[in-house]
């Protein structure tokens, strides 16, 4: 009963202790001095047993396609080389101030699993200033990343540049990419187009056909009502004028 009691009273002390840190203001929260040793140690085993532990039971698609690849290449450079560098490319002042520093992706690769580095990618990580990409990308965006850090331990500076050129116009961040999707949506909107006004002008001459035929046919039937007419008396053909006369001045008089 009294080893609880001390453990109690123990954990109440170190809670008050942070709560008096917390309020003092004497503990720095700079990024620039670097973390202890032991802290170091802290977060990294911590956060490396953790991804382990989150990233089980996640299935791996088939990441050795060259254009997976070459579309990772290209989502590399716009979402990751300005915090952790690529090869021959070192991270831009962003980077350089994060604390910890950003972790060396091609080491990270040859440590880490395909299902780990994914989790991560779209997790983040809390307190070191790795983004979660998954807020803001679907999974099938962030697949390619992780299908070109699978090759990227070893890569040489001008094998990347070679890739980045190799790789125009593919990834969900390149421009040309971009170009090309919108001039694929034209060249579709445009055979839409096309195909719709086909058979408009055949409706349009099928209309313009009827109404030639609607305009012959009351010619031709005036014109066999011709003979009728021209054989017929004169006083045949007054009588049906007079009679709306003689019933007008009728109906007047009453």
């Amino acid at each position: 009963m009294k080893s609880i009691t001390t453990l109690v009273l123990g954990a109440l002390a170190l809670m008050l202790v942070a709560v008096g840190v917390a309020y003092s203001g004497h503990y720095n929260v700079s990024a620039l001095p670097k973390h202890s040793s032991f802290m170091t140690w802290v977060l990294s085993t911590t956060s490396r047993n953790s991804i382990e532990r989150q990233a089980r039971g996640i299935s791996v698609p088939y990441l050795s396609d060259k254009e997976l690849i070459f579309a990772g290449a290209n989502d590399y450079q716009s979402m990751c080389v300005s915090c952790h560098g690529g090869p021959g490319i070192r991270p831009e002042p962003m980077g350089q101030g994060l604390n910890p520093p950003p972790a060396d992706l091609a080491e990270s690769a040859k440590q880490m699993t395909a299902a780990e580095l994914f989790w991560t990618t779209k997790n983040g990580v809390r307190m070191t200033g790795m983004p979660a990409w998954g807020a803001s990308h679907e999974d099938a965006d962030i697949w390619p990343v992780v299908a070109f850090l699978t090759v990227l331990p070893g890569m040489e500076s001008d094998e990347y540049q070679t890739m980045l050129k190799q790789a125009g116009g593919m990834g969900h961040h390149s421009t040309g990419g971009t170009q090309s999707h919108q001039a694929t949506e034209h060249h579709s909107q445009a055979e839409t187009s096309s195909a719709s006004a086909t058979p408009h002008s055949h409706s349009d001459n099928h209309h313009n056909e009827m109404e030639s035929g609607a305009d012959e046919a009351p010619h031709t039937e005036a014109h066999q009502h011709d003979p009728g007419t021209s054989q017929a008396s004169p006083d045949s053909t007054s009588e049906p004028a007079e009679e709306p006369e003689a019933e007008s001045h009728h109906e007047h008089k009453h």
